[in-house]
């Protein structure tokens, strides 16, 4: 699966970490929901470094469509509210 992480860049991770994804954007998504931004970041920052630990970068030249797009670190909670809701950001 190709994850990007907007302003980074994208990262082919293997399956077997998708449980895992999925489980903290489900955690993130009720963070937002209850607006609660100390956990949300938390959260958020736990899943990018997911991603970063276990993918593994593809080069700048590779052109390929992402899977998955996450937002930025920096992401606040008031942007958030659009990307994490319902499924949040990990289909599944």
């Amino acid at each position: 699966m190709i994850i990007r992480i907007l302003t980074e860049g994208q990262y082919r991770v293997p399956s077997s970490v998708l449980d895992r994804l999925n489980r903290l954007d489900n955690r993130i998504v009720e963070a937002v929901a209850a607006g609660n931004g100390k956990d949300y970041q938390r959260l958020l920052g736990q899943m990018l470094e997911l991603v970063r630990q276990k993918g593994k970068p593809l080069d700048l030249q590779e052109l390929t469509e992402s899977d998955v797009i996450l937002p930025a670190p920096d992401t606040t909670l008031q942007e958030a509210r659009r990307l994490f809701r319902g499924e949040g950001a990990i289909p599944g």
